[in-house]
């Protein structure tokens, strides 16, 4: 018997669920309601809520409205979004996550700190990440932003620096960006480092270890756009070489599943429940359907 279990750890974390709820409770009410970017990064919840009537809009879009609701999600946004929001007489419903939330303030406090003198702030992220362009819009655009330990060494070390890091990057990554920074600073500049990962998904990536480790075969279900997503499958690779990343029950195949006797599936924090359940409901019915091709094969 092929033993099937959902990693209970797995799945969304506390901003997207909050997001995810407010967005349903306006759509509840039969309000029209835009949401500026994917709510989370998976299309499958996307078009769930699609159907719900959430309509995804993008920034430029976003200048168009007036006098509409619209969701910010869990990513947080730059200072921009909310003046165009003041200008064009938008009511913002902001999802943005408390951690994210803090972590602006406190760059933006950084920045204008900064301001008198040539201090370097520096974001461990994704370019392009919404979450990272709305911290380096707190600095008016002037953070700079590295997405690998190699892209360290472009900092200039005769400099103070100032390092932040996304909320769901690397710890690891992280602690190597900080131990280079420490080695090759000027002993006549200053670094400070905050480390502003977010402990329910940092702490993730060891129990996620551990799961893969226990199970031949992990189906680790996420969407193509998600950086945890992609973090947390690295970790997943690195003790099980037989880790597959999926996005829907539609990918799985009778191949993947062969000689698997312990079947483990997770996910990012931007997967929702459901879709692993339907994972989970998929490999059953490929499970039973090759029971009965085995039987209907013994009785010719």
């Amino acid at each position: 018997m092929i033993k099937i279990e959902i990693d209970k750890s797995s799945g969304f974390c506390h901003g997207v669920v909050s997001a995810i709820r407010k967005a349903e409770e306006e759509l509840n009410n039969g309000d029209v309601l835009y949401c500026l970017g994917d709510i989370v990064h998976n299309s499958r919840e996307v078009e769930r809520l699609r159907t719900l009537g959430l309509v995804t809009i993008d920034h430029d879009q976003f200048k168009e409205l007036h006098n509409v609701k619209v969701l910010l999600r869990a990513h947080g946004e730059p200072p921009e979004t909310y003046e165009i929001a003041n200008r064009n007489n938008i009511q913002i419903i902001d999802a943005t996550c408390p951690v994210v939330l803090q972590l602006q303030k406190r760059i933006k406090q950084q920045y204008c700190h900064s301001a008198h003198h040539d201090e370097q702030i520096v974001i461990y992220g994704k370019n392009g990440h919404a979450e990272v362009l709305g911290l380096v819009g707190q600095t008016n655009r002037t953070a700079i932003v590295i997405e690998t330990t190699e892209e360290v060494k472009n900092l200039d070390f005769s400099k103070d620096i100032c390092l932040y890091s996304q909320t769901t990057k690397s710890l690891d990554e992280f602690r190597k960006i900080v131990d280079y920074i420490q080695k090759n600073i000027s002993p006549n500049a200053s670094f400070q480092y905050f480390d502003t990962i977010c402990r329910q998904v940092a702490n993730r990536m060891p129990h996620i270890r551990t799961f893969a480790e226990e199970h031949d075969l992990i189906f680790f279900v996420s969407g193509k756009k998600s950086s945890n997503g992609k973090v947390l499958f690295n970790e997943c690779k690195k003790v099980n070489p037989r880790s597959i990343l999926i996005d829907s029950e539609e990918q799985i195949t009778r191949d993947m599943i062969s000689n698997a006797t312990s079947i483990g599936i997770c996910g990012a924090t931007s997967t929702p429940k459901w879709l692993m359940e339907d994972i989970e409901q998929k490999i059953k019915d490929l499970i039973t359907s090759n029971v009965e091709k085995s039987q209907d094969s013994s009785k010719e």
